[in-house]
């Protein structure tokens, strides 16, 4: 639902020409609402477009066929005849039955580079399972590191975001680059030839789990939940202030030296308990609470002008809004507008990619349920009269 999208999405932002390949219904992501976007402008019967499906589809091209129909699945193979890059997100199985297993699509095209994304993966006890995101931060470890102590008040919690899903599609967009990049290399074992790439949801969530995971093999304990505090380094977390909240990220001990000034505790700097960053994450009880206390003293802005003074890496905790408004994300032309052809001007997260020389760029808005299925057709050479026909058996 999402990390097939999110894949493409970035290939397509980088120039790819995607086309959409979606069932009767539409991407199940088209009734993820609310909220829905345009309701008013489009009518009272008419609850507008899911902003989850805006999300992630735009720069594509939307063909609407149903693959259980001969005439759908003979469509399919013709676009796959003509493609660089096939990805399918179906469960473990799934493609296949519809007739296109591996044999099939080397018949189609050699040269085609395959991403399936599956849940679990294609081997193993769970293979079969459907992958949702949700579910696999919960089973391959992120939600136990994730939320605030038990002695907190605590218990697990997802990430704020679907981050198994965009995570898998952001493995899946590099893994589909170096194969085209193989592909192209004489000397490569894939030169002129296209593999099948297997990605899942649970493995790419493993993977993210990078320093978590290797302190559970250091320790042979599996990490606990800090809330907002780092297991490696400290101080590195988020602090009240007289009127909000405060992240701060200490990373050195040149950074420690300044931020103790900067904090007027320079007693703090001398204390050999607090020495080394080794020191401090031991102590971290005694450091915190002395912390704390001052960052108390003072409204958010006054510590902001001290610690940015001091060079230490610091910010306020702004909502999504205020952070997509800020100054920096509109130096860094992290939102842009695109028209849409039912919502108007419809605005969007930017590309955060910068190219000297051939920029990524955002061109169409995501398309309509079917919006390019003749001009897709016409350009495998359907002619006029047999696309009618197919729109009339409900193939397209």
């Amino acid at each position: 639902m999402l990390a097939g999208p999110y894949c493409t999405m970035l290939l397509a932002d980088l120039g790819a020409e995607v086309i959409k390949v979606e069932p009767p219904e539409g991407d199940g992501t088209r009734a993820w609402g609310p909220p829905w976007v345009g309701a008013a402008r489009l009518g009272p019967d008419d609850p507008g477009v899911a902003a989850y499906y805006l999300a992630i589809n735009r720069n594509k091209r939307s063909i609407r066929l149903d693959l259980r129909r001969a005439a759908g699945a003979e469509i399919l193979q013709g676009l796959i005849g003509h493609a660089d890059v096939l990805v399918e997100n179906f469960r473990v199985g799934g493609f296949e039955r519809l007739g296109f297993d591996d044999a099939a699509l080397e018949a189609l095209n050699r040269r085609l580079v395959h991403l399936a994304i599956s849940g679990y993966g294609t081997t193993g006890p769970e293979a079969d399972r459907p992958g949702y995101d949700f579910v696999i931060q919960a089973v391959a470890g992120l939600m136990s590191i994730t939320g605030f102590a038990d002695s907190e008040g605590g218990a697990p919690a997802k990430v704020g975001v679907a981050i198994a899903d965009v995570v898998t599609g952001l493995l899946g967009c590099v893994a589909i680059l170096a194969a085209l990049e193989g592909r192209g290399r004489p000397g490569s074992p894939a030169h002129s030839q296209g593999q099948r790439i297997d990605l899942s949801l649970f493995e790419a969530t493993l993977a993210v789990l990078v320093n978590q995971a290797q302190n559970a093999f250091a320790t042979g304990t599996s990490p606990g939940r800090r809330g907002n505090a780092h297991p490696n380094i400290v101080p590195y977390e988020t602090f009240a202030t007289a009127d909000g909240q405060l992240a701060i990220a200490v990373g050195s001990e040149r950074q420690w030296a300044r931020f103790c000034s900067a904090l007027e505790l320079p007693q703090l700097a001398g204390d050999p308990r607090f020495a080394t960053n080794g020191d401090r994450v031991a102590h971290r009880d005694a450091l915190r609470p002395v912390l704390a206390d001052q960052f108390a003293s003072r409204s958010t802005a006054a510590w902001l002008e001290l610690l940015e003074a001091a060079a230490i890496p610091c910010g306020p905790i702004r909502g999504v809004l205020e952070a997509l408004e800020s100054a920096q994300a509109q130096a860094d032309a992290m939102t842009v507008e695109v028209d849409h052809p039912l919502l108007g001007r419809l605005r969007q997260v930017g590309v955060p990619f910068k190219f000297s020389a051939t920029p990524a760029t955002v061109r169409t808005a995501p398309p309509l349920l079917g919006e390019h299925s003749e001009q897709i057709l016409a350009e495998l050479g359907y002619d006029a009269a047999v696309i009618e026909h197919l729109r009339a058996e409900r193939v397209i």
